[in-house]
């Protein structure tokens, strides 16, 4: 007998890739079937949310690498990927611009900037990408975008008629906005595949509620938040852009990797579920057809994800499947797997007392058993 498992996780932020963890699993779960009673047969569907890992997933699933030398962000060159498959393209921060790529791991609240992101961009559209996906994961700056427009064709200038480079800090100096936009932008879909709701400003947004996590003190905060409110205000004045950029600061996603999300908006993006749309994209719904069980997972499961992170997304729309979760940690009660669908929960921290969040060979090692545990419990040689 041959049980096909589809192994379809997001990273272990961290720890492991998307990819590394889907192939540990297989690994373990192809020598549950070594000694007779039947076979497991995988297939690996690396996944992402929209947010970093999104380019190695795509190019996991097919698409093609691509890569660029942009402006990181402190303004070192970074070479970052891109993934394209003749259509989409596929772009994300954390590889750009994002915290993964500051030098020495040095915090930058206030100077860090998202131009790099906005040139990654820029590249993709001489590939000739009709669409791009924009993922914001990770992000390091709260620029409000500012970086990544410039990057695009607009300029910022301040009260004396100098041209400002995109951050945190320099949004409450601008004064006025000239420039327009980069012709290659003409009729290229743009997609901002983001779970997060924030707004732009205010208690629950960029710099509030993302700025800490940045290294941003809380007079770091207050400044930033008035800045993104201030950038607002000055490219509505300014009428560069058909969008209401006022509006737009209040829409929920504004807020998304320090305000990247708003200049998104502002370039008309159609925003869209992270977890689904990438489930579209990777061919989720064709790869399940196939298969008897499907395993998921990410770095943890919490509340968050009960909110609708990859996970919960992946045991919606696998119907009557049976749907294993894989984890770093779990924060969630039994009775609320049932909730999301899921049969049962396997998570590092229940088989070792170390931290496996910055360890990747023990989480491979970890993963590895646990993909046999559940290929003997698929094949029937364990008791469920």
């Amino acid at each position: 007998m041959t049980t096909t498992v589809l192994i379809a996780p997001d990273k272990f932020k961290g720890s492991l890739t998307a990819g590394q963890v889907a192939e540990a699993l297989a690994e373990g779960l192809r020598s549950a079937g070594s000694h007779g009673n039947g076979t497991v047969h995988c297939e690996i569907l690396p996944l992402a949310d929209g947010g970093d890992g999104s380019v190695d997933a795509a190019i996991a699933s097919g698409f093609g690498r691509h890569s660029c030398a942009v402006a990181g962000p402190t303004g070192q060159p970074v070479r970052a990927t891109v993934a394209f498959d003749g259509i989409t393209a596929v772009v994300e921060v954390a590889n750009t611009c994002g915290l993964a790529v500051l030098p020495g791991a040095v915090l930058e609240p206030m100077d860090a900037t998202s131009r790099g992101f906005g040139e990654a961009v820029l590249f993709t559209l001489g590939l000739g990408a009709s669409r791009v996906v924009l993922a914001l994961g990770g992000s390091s700056s709260t620029d409000g975008g500012m970086g990544m427009l410039t990057a695009l064709g607009l300029q910022f200038l301040d009260l004396s008629g100098h041209v400002l480079e995109g951050s945190g800090r320099s949004l409450s100096q601008v004064h006025s906005v000239t420039g327009s936009l980069v012709p290659e932008l003409a009729g290229v879909e743009l997609i901002l595949a983001s779970d997060v709701h924030n707004p732009l400003c205010g208690p629950t947004g960029a710099a509030a509620v993302f700025g800490p996590q940045k290294g941003a003190t809380s007079a770091d905060v207050s400044t930033l938040d008035a800045g993104l409110a201030h950038f607002a205000s000055k490219l509505a004045d300014s009428g560069v852009l058909p969008a209401d950029a006022v509006d737009l600061a209040h829409h929920p996603g504004s807020g998304s990797a320090g305000g990247i999300g708003f200049a998104c908006l502002l370039l008309g993006a159609k925003q869209v579920s992270g977890a689904d749309y990438f489930l579209d994209l990777l061919d989720f719904d064709v790869r399940k057809e196939a298969c008897d069980v499907v395993i998921t997972g990410e770095g943890s499961i919490d509340e968050q994800t009960l909110a609708g992170k990859l996970p919960a997304a992946v045991a919606r729309r696998s119907g009557t499947r049976q749907v294993i979760a894989v984890a770093g940690r779990s924060l969630l009660a039994r009775e609320q797997w049932a909730g999301m669908s899921l049969e049962s929960v396997y998570a590092l921290t229940d088989y070792t007392d170390s931290d496996s969040s910055k360890d990747p060979e023990l989480s491979g090692d970890l993963l590895r058993q646990i993909g046999r545990e559940i290929g003997e419990r698929v094949l029937g040689r364990a008791r469920v």
